[in-house]
């Protein structure tokens, strides 16, 4: 039986751990990457460190297999991201510039915190990141999981909720669709975004 309960400070490695094995377009990103912890530093940790209070787990009888990890202002998250995340990275990874290579793109998006602040961030203010493992894939959990986070951004006043996701991930697509997301007028199909208004 898989429960849904808030992120503790003890659940850090496990909710990377989920990140790195879901974090490329869904699949498995172990060896991907120049490391296996670009993918936790830039999807999931800058999270669970800056805005712990909007991050979920879910956890069955193997531990921790998925989470939902969220802000409310996205604005201010980004200047948090710039002012006490970014430090971290560049003392980890390069910033090649212009950046060619998979691996170098990557880095590009974890050193480039105003890719964030996308056009429509003032209507829709909050985003989310969210990822299951296979095992608990098609069981409702994800549904729960955003409702979760949802109920947490309306109890502080937020209005509306964004996030932007790998065009490869067309599982994702489907999910968000029957959440009543829809296209922001930003979206692209190689840079699907998507909002929902709480």
């Amino acid at each position: 039986m898989a429960l849904i309960r808030p992120y503790e400070h003890g659940d850090f490695e496990a909710v990377s751990r989920v990140c790195l094995l879901t974090g490329e377009a869904g699949g498995d990103g172990t060896g991907v990457y120049s490391s296996d912890e670009l993918l936790p530093d830039i999807w999931a940790r800058p999270y669970l460190v800056l805005s712990p209070e909007f991050a979920f787990v879910v956890e069955d009888e193997l531990g921790i297999g998925g989470y939902i990890l969220g802000v409310a202002d996205t604005r201010a998250f980004a200047r948090r991201y710039a002012a006490e995340w970014l430090p971290e990275l560049r003392l980890r990874y390069e910033h090649t510039q212009p950046p060619v290579t998979k691996d170098e793109q990557m880095r590009h998006l974890g050193f480039t915190p105003e890719r964030m602040l996308l056009p429509e961030v003032d209507e829709f203010p909050a985003h989310l990141h969210i990822d299951l493992l296979p095992r608990l894939q098609g069981q409702g959990i994800g549904r729960s999981l955003i409702l979760t986070l949802i109920e947490a951004l309306q109890e502080r006043g937020v209005h509306g909720l964004h996030l932007t996701m790998d065009a490869a991930n067309t599982g994702a697509a489907a999910f968000y669709q029957r959440l009543d997301f829809t296209p922001l007028g930003s979206s692209t199909p190689d840079a699907p975004a998507l909002g929902l208004r709480l």
